[in-house]
């Protein structure tokens, strides 16, 4: 499972919304497609991975929060929030924005609606981590970031931060 490079804030695949995908056309490819996104994944030490991150502008993210430490690996093809409620305010990073880390104002519960890796729908209910998983991956298959949401004061901080950051970044 090799691990893929992880796209960097300034790449264009990552504000490019991701159509839908055709699950049929992808299911040959997806096993490998999945193993290779956990692995980057955990290698990043990330709780989310949407396919723009790795250069692939297809509607699909995988999730695994940890919860209770036990792994519950959730693929998300094609996900929709359905409902949400509540407001949270918590600390937020992203694999594609390394070392930023800002708190963040989202919903405190969602629900998602998605295909899983069999091609099946699935429904689920998340809040704390979760809730802020699904948020953050579903931007990112939408074409945002998550720094897109701060306030406009509080963004222009955060991206001198970015460009100083960005000389180390491979």
């Amino acid at each position: 499972m090799p691990i893929l490079r992880i796209t960097k804030h300034g790449e264009k695949v990552l504000k490019t919304p991701c159509p839908p995908v055709d699950y049929e056309a992808l299911k040959p490819e997806l096993p490998k497609l999945l193993k290779n996104m956990w692995a980057t994944m955990h290698a990043a030490r990330g709780v989310g991975l949407a396919a723009p991150q790795i250069g692939l502008n297809l509607r699909l993210a995988v999730i695994d929060v940890r919860p209770e430490g036990k792994s519950q690996k959730l693929v998300l093809i094609n996900p929709e929030i359905i409902s949400s409620s509540g407001h949270i305010e918590d600390e937020e990073g992203c694999l594609s924005i390394p070392s930023v880390y800002v708190k963040l104002g989202r919903a405190a519960k969602v629900r998602v609606r998605a295909l899983g890796a069999d091609g099946k729908p699935w429904e689920l209910t998340g809040e704390g981590l979760l809730a802020r998983a699904f948020q953050h991956e579903i931007d990112h298959l939408d074409g945002g970031l998550f720094i897109d949401r701060l306030e406009f004061s509080h963004k222009l901080k955060v991206l001198d931060l970015v460009k100083d950051l960005k000389k180390n970044w491979s």
